[in-house]
């Protein structure tokens, strides 16, 4: 019987970029506790911990996680199976788990900001695709208890400041020059900085963006705003066309889960997927007509099935891994 353990070589965190700020005067270490005057404030930084395996392959990865999540996403899941970071630390891979700045434990900003207290776990549920509350989808993967539900819910976490993607970008591209090469593992709202980051890093190897929000396309090339339900519109970002190039040179894989309409939804929050997927092909074209390599995995194509918006958590994450990891292998990253 072979243990079932990870072999760590190296392991620790580090924080990368941010700003430094310093108010006016002298600060009294007696008197001045509590005044600004002199005082000095490291903020808006990336909190990266890192984990290299024994007889690595040679690759490595970096996660940057969405929108009220953290780093803690990647490393178990609701009911306490391995995490995506130790599922490509068997295959050989070096890890790098972000939080972004403003977040988790990046949680040092230089704006304020109020941070709302109000319920919204019912509202994740939708949009999120687990179900219409209190049912979940008959085929979702997601696993169904009470208390792998509570635990999902407690991974959400605020802002501490404005989501800024020059100030996220930055920070990530400082991560980068001490990580050296890796690919890009985005989710959801990450998945937008995730394509400025691609665009500004040659230390970014490859992109696997999963369920990003949005896409970015040349300035003359933005496809027309793709009309959902939702409150919030489906539409490209423009980028000059230099930029685009650089992220033209990186394969690209945008994996989407399942229970994605075809057709509009009276789901508000479901009729938005439909418009992102139908964006991420727009993507695609337009990523290969300049010379790319990039594709839109559905997993229902591929044999996968119940997916919902958090693939890396749900009770076929290894089949999702295993997917993503022969993607790499065949681009030798």
């Amino acid at each position: 019987m072979t243990e079932d353990y990870l072999k760590i070589q190296k392991q620790g965190v580090f924080s990368a970029g941010g700003t430094f700020q310093q108010a006016a005067g002298t600060f009294d270490p007696i008197n001045g506790q509590m005044a600004p005057a002199g005082q000095t404030r490291h903020a808006d930084h990336a909190s990266v911990l890192y984990q290299l395996p024994v007889d690595g392959n040679g690759h490595a990865m970096m996660f940057l996680h969405g929108y009220g999540q953290s780093r803690t996403g990647w490393m178990s899941t609701p009911d306490g199976r391995p995490g995506f970071s130790d599922i490509f630390l068997k295959k050989g891979y070096g890890v790098y788990l972000i939080d972004q700045p403003r977040r988790g434990e990046a949680g040092q900003s230089s704006v304020a900001t109020q941070i709302p207290a109000t319920p919204d776990d019912q509202n994740w549920f939708t949009q999120f695709r687990l179900g219409l509350w209190p049912n979940f989808i008959e085929n979702t993967a997601f696993p169904k208890d009470d208390a792998s539900l509570d635990q999902f819910f407690r991974q959400m976490t605020p802002d501490t400041g404005e989501f800024d993607i020059p100030v996220i970008t930055s920070a990530l591209v400082a991560a980068y020059e001490k990580s050296g090469p890796a690919v890009l593992v985005s989710h959801s709202q990450g998945g937008v900085p995730g394509w400025f980051i691609g665009m500004a890093s040659e230390n970014v190897t490859g992109i696997i963006a999963i369920e990003p929000g949005t896409f970015v396309f040349p300035e003359d090339e933005v496809p027309d705003i793709i009309p959902t339900k939702y409150p919030m519109p489906v539409q490209g970002v423009g980028v000059p066309a230099k930029d685009f190039a650089e992220l033209v040179k990186k394969p690209i894989a945008i994996y989407f889960g399942d229970n994605i309409p075809s057709e509009p939804s009276n789901v508000p929050a479901w009729d938005f997927w439909r418009g992102v997927k139908q964006l991420a092909n727009e993507f695609v074209a337009t990523v290969n007509r300049h010379g790319g390599d990039a594709k839109v995995v559905y997993l229902p194509d591929e044999g996968i099935h119940g997916n919902d918006h958090f693939m890396f958590e749900d009770l076929n994450n290894q089949e999702v891994a295993d997917h993503m990891g022969n993607w790499m292998a065949e681009r030798n990253l």
